[in-house]
């Protein structure tokens, strides 16, 4: 398994370079989040992409993400709703939400990006509590034993039509470890969030296993009806 993530991930790269998908505005994004020592998992460049393609495809002007980083998914999500739209992105820590800050800047879309610090349970209650207009894509990519908590936030924040992506669902098989007796905490969340989608009727999904820059992973992909 070891030399085909390896494989995959010089293939990843090669695509990412065939395809031009990363500019450099991304790219100095992507550095300045690892020079100012933020850990280095934020979503790949064509999983950027593909976030972007989905709030493309969907018409979407506005779209919630559940862990900011260092801002670089933000940004993808930011060019795909375009200036007219809004990205709002919940950060629990400070440092993360800074370099976010100067990286959305930078990148120039800071307009469309606001970024709102605090844990996120918190920042969701306060987001329903408020009543603002739905969103129409929710990325969930934080802590993941909390991610069923997240979903169900998110399904009080979206409307019949959106999409909600959650990332990180597989991590190696984590997804399976639960099942069998062998996982922690984020293994014990994948199993809660699969099992909260299953049940909940106003949710179609699928989950799509990946291999490449971040090695064996996965994401869920659910529309609301």
């Amino acid at each position: 398994m070891t030399e085909v993530v390896e494989r995959a991930t010089v293939v990843d790269d090669y695509l990412v370079r065939a395809l031009a998908i990363e500019d450099d505005a991304l790219r100095a994004a992507r550095a300045a989040s690892h020079a100012a020592g933020l850990p280095a998992i934020e979503v790949t460049a064509s999983q950027g992409a593909l976030l972007s393609l989905f709030v493309r495809i969907l018409g979407g002007r506005r779209v919630l993400e559940i862990g900011t980083l260092g801002g670089y998914s933000a940004i993808w999500l930011a060019r795909g709703v375009g200036p007219d739209g809004q990205v709002v992105t919940l950060e629990i820590e400070p440092k993360h939400a800074q370099v976010a800050r100067e990286n959305v800047d930078q990148a120039g879309v800071g307009k469309s990006v606001e970024i709102v610090l605090g844990a996120a349970a918190d920042s969701l209650d306060a987001l329903i509590a408020a009543g603002g207009e739905p969103f129409d894509l929710v990325f969930l990519d934080a802590d993941k034993q909390n991610n069923a908590r997240y979903l169900a936030a998110a399904l009080r924040l979206t409307r019949p039509g959106s999409v909600i992506v959650v990332d990180n669902l597989v991590r190696g098989g984590g997804a399976l470890a639960a099942a069998e007796g062998t996982g922690g905490p984020a293994a014990d969340g994948a199993q809660e969030l699969l099992a909260l989608v299953r049940d909940e009727p106003r949710l179609t999904a699928t989950a799509v296993q990946t291999v490449g820059g971040k090695g064996w992973d996965g994401f869920l992909l659910a529309h609301v009806s």
